[in-house]
């Protein structure tokens, strides 16, 4: 599938900001299941710095802006070419041991809820068996209902009130597969969904559980599916905020607001559109 993203951040500041510095992961990940045409990100006002490939695998690079400014803007456009890899995560080259990712973060911490929840799925055959039967179980615990949850809201508060969106679903498999011993993280990027109903935002998250003769190989209970052609992977961490597409740090006592934009069109079809208007 070939695929255009657009993907804009607004940041605000009531107060003018000074020297920002920003970390950006928003480049697309490289393996088998996709490969970049082009890519381009913009900081308005910002200049570029030094960029890096980290033990994960995935490429930051750093930008600053000196200010003062009431406004930060971060645009992203690209084109990339997408393929089906049944969620297994070939090709790509990183350094960390699996290991790492069975530490818990106060995001992915498991309460006793989730420990109950996990015990339902003990009767799996094998280790990707019990990936896709734990999937399918916060699929069922957690309905997709946006508004109802935050960026700071748990797992566990997300079982709690059996609502929240796609990150909740993510650290709550994550918290359900480590405590099965299964290396798990969190992977962010977007999604390419078609005008059926669904309710699901083009920046996307899901989790990613390491099987032993796979490797890594991504669940998205939110969709109760492993990532296919639709789906474009740019980084990974131990939860949302580890995984984060921007982080950054302004000097200034200012409250910051955020506006954010996502756009993926299928290529062909947005080309196939275009020329009927113009036959019109």
């Amino acid at each position: 599938m070939k695929l255009r993203i657009f993907h804009q951040t607004v940041y605000r500041y009531d107060r003018p900001a000074r020297n920002l510095v920003q970390s950006l992961r928003l480049t697309p990940s490289v393996s088998e299941g996709q490969r970049t045409h082009d890519w381009q990100i913009d900081v308005q006002g910002g200049i570029r710095g030094p960029g890096f490939r980290d033990g994960a695998g995935d490429w930051i690079e750093g930008w600053t802006v000196r200010g003062p400014t009431e406004e930060v803007t971060v645009t992203v456009t690209g084109r990339i070419e997408t393929r089906d890899t049944a969620g297994v995560l070939r090709g790509h080259r990183e350094l960390i041991n699996p290991l790492a990712y069975l530490r818990d973060t106060p995001a992915t911490k498991p309460d006793q809820a989730l420990r109950d929840l996990a015990l339902t799925a003990k009767d799996a055959a094998d280790p990707l068996g019990l990936a896709h039967r734990l999937s399918a179980v916060v699929s069922d615990a957690i309905a997709y209902m946006p508004g109802q949850t935050g960026f700071h809201t748990t797992a566990a508060e997300a079982l709690e009130k059996g609502e929240g969106v796609c990150q909740d679903h993510a650290h709550a498999l994550i918290a359900l597969a480590r405590l099965h011993d299964l290396p798990a993280r969190y992977a962010s990027g977007y999604l390419h969904t078609t005008a059926d109903g669904d309710a699901h935002e083009a920046a996307h998250a899901w989790a990613e559980i390491n099987v032993p003769g796979l490797g890594w190989v991504g669940f998205d209970p939110a969709n109760r599916c492993c990532p296919d052609e639709r789906y474009v992977r740019l980084g990974s961490g131990l939860d949302a905020s580890d995984a984060a597409p921007i982080r950054g740090i302004a000097a200034g006592h200012g409250i910051e607001t955020m506006d954010v934009a996502v756009s993926v069109e299928e290529v062909e079809r947005f080309q196939t559109q275009s020329q009927s208007q113009t036959q019109s």
